[in-house]
């Protein structure tokens, strides 16, 4: 596993997300391989310059050796999945497609559904009909889901729901390809995540603002959102969706803790258009063709051409909720702690 990705070319559409940024970092470090080229596929021309100053300028000596070659190894393309023909320019000559870029903010998917679609659903499908049309050699996707894409609610969750399916599917016409998903919850200091919110709001001294006193959201890290990506990119098969384990809390446990030692007020403000109360990683239709593996859940292929001889062991009796085994406050200020480098990260 730890060489899977040794002299491959890879592509990360939407490299310049939370998601994106991280995981260019973690495949400079070599962890999976030293990549031959990381090509970042995005369409802001500000966030791609900015991203390049970031890794230019690094001056740790440790950083010295993460990213002294990356003038070579990372290189940036303007483009859009949206764009076939783009996408298209981008994806020959690679081995590898991490398919990261989407629309992911609720509120702006419910308002403009239509947008959301292109991206997040005519995306995915450009990068299979880019493979399925031109007989691309490329090796593996990942295509980079959500929670809210199982059992959605949302314009969001509905369009991811549909990327899931329209990657998974695109292994019967690529036969050459292994495309898999990763699905996984609130990610702590991603871009528009709660926990930077409640950080802005403490140090501001001002009252932490939360949709319903019973809301729940399961919470990662963005590095153990990378190890997502890498462990599907280690063991898994075709058509499979990779779930990490991960701790669930309630938000107003969440906003107790970032609070501190303030006696800040919580403002309780109702629920947001398209927004759920629990998140859900494995429907409890999804349970009974999921399987453990290497400290993961994988869900199979729904379709059951792409599960050879794959059996499901029952490893699942319910669904995969937010609402079940919440952590206390103490242990989610031993997680924070452990996730504060990516935090003062996102706010820097």
């Amino acid at each position: 596993m730890k060489n899977n990705l040794e002299g491959k070319r890879i592509l990360v559409t939407g490299g310049t997300g939370s998601l994106g940024k991280t995981l260019v970092r973690r495949l400079l470090t070599g962890e999976m391989g030293r990549p031959e080229k990381i090509t970042v596929f995005s369409r802001d021309e500000a966030k791609q310059h900015f991203m390049r100053l970031e890794y230019l300028h690094k001056t740790a000596a440790t950083d010295d050796v993460i990213y002294e070659n990356s003038l070579d190894v990372l290189n940036f393309r303007i483009g859009d999945v949206r764009d076939p023909s783009s996408l298209l320019s981008a994806m020959r000559d690679v081995d590898v497609v991490f398919h990261a870029a989407a629309l992911k903010q609720v509120p702006s998917c419910e308002y403009f559904p239509y947008e959301a679609v292109l991206t997040n659903i005519i995306g995915a499908e450009n990068v299979v009909k880019a493979i399925r049309e031109n007989d691309l050699p490329i090796e593996r996707v990942v295509g980079i889901s959500t929670d809210k894409a199982c059992k959605p609610i949302n314009v969001m969750g509905m369009t991811k729901a549909l990327q899931e399916r329209i990657l998974i599917e695109g292994n019967r016409d690529c036969s050459k390809t292994n495309i898999t998903c990763v699905r996984y919850g609130n990610v702590i200091a991603s871009r528009g995540s709660i926990v930077p919110l409640f950080v802005e709001q403490v140090k501001n001294n001002q009252p932490l603002t939360v949709t319903l006193p019973e809301m729940t959201r399961f919470l990662l890290s963005l590095d153990r959102a990378v190890d997502t990506v890498f462990a599907a990119i280690g063991s898994g098969k075709r058509g499979e969706t990779y779930i990490p384990k991960v701790p669930a809390a309630r938000i107003t446990d969440v906003a107790k803790c970032l609070m501190g030692d303030k006696d800040l007020e919580i403002v309780y403000t109702g629920i947001r258009p398209g927004e759920k109360i629990h998140e859900i990683m494995v429907s409890e239709e999804e349970c009974f063709r999921t399987v453990e593996r290497d400290g993961y859940y994988v869900i199979l292929p729904v379709l059951p051409e792409l599960r050879d001889d794959m059996e499901a062991q029952n490893t699942l009796e319910n669904e995969y909720s937010s609402k079940d085994d919440n952590i206390s406050v103490e242990e989610l200020r031993t997680l924070f702690a452990g996730a504060s480098d990516e935090i003062a990260r996102f706010l820097n």
